[in-house]
């Protein structure tokens, strides 16, 4: 998904004019097939927030993001926990993501956000948040950090194992400098 080129437009001069940088919302998209992607996003990024509303798969896979650069999404460096509270507690590492959630069932609802944020100019970012789990109780809590071969551009939410789909819900992100 991409802001539209009006908004970008009025977004980068708006933050040349005044040295003040705006707050973004894209358009909600819909949670479906193996990942969902946001692109464009402004260089002068340094907090991004990522909003599940409602959100599932269709089977055991948790739910994890990745974020990229103009070269395209990466894959490796990443330090990366996420621990389920609630019932039987669950906890899961990564080098290879941000996991967003543990393993679920494919009955399992969630909503909820998490906030990366520019930890210096050196491309490094930190991630922390909380999803709710509906329905049955609990909540994930997740952590991280990565550092970026150059400037974020992108973010995809993705199941863990790239095979399981999203099958309900709305994901969004809000970019703030």
């Amino acid at each position: 998904m991409t802001r539209s080129r009006d908004l970008a437009d009025f977004a980068d001069s708006a933050a040349n004019a005044e040295g003040a940088r705006p707050l973004i919302l894209y358009t909600a998209q819909t949670a479906s097939g193996t990942s969902v992607d946001f692109n464009d996003i402004p260089s002068w990024a340094k907090r991004i927030t990522v909003i599940f509303n409602g959100v599932s798969t269709n089977s055991t896979s948790g739910i994890a993001l990745r974020i990229g650069t103009s070269s395209g999404f990466e894959s490796t460096g990443y330090t990366s926990g996420v621990v389920w509270a609630g019932g039987a507690n669950a906890i899961a590492g990564s080098t290879t993501q941000f996991l967003i959630t543990a393993p679920v069932s494919a009955s399992e609802i969630y909503s909820g956000s998490i906030v990366l944020t520019a930890f210096n100019t050196s491309n490094a970012w930190v991630l922390s948040g909380i999803r709710a789990r509906e329905g049955t109780g609990g909540a994930n809590q997740s952590g991280g950090a990565k550092t970026l071969s150059g400037t974020l551009d992108r973010i995809r939410i993705l199941t863990v194992n790239g095979t399981d789909t999203f099958d309900a819900g709305t994901i969004n992100i809000m970019v703030e400098g």
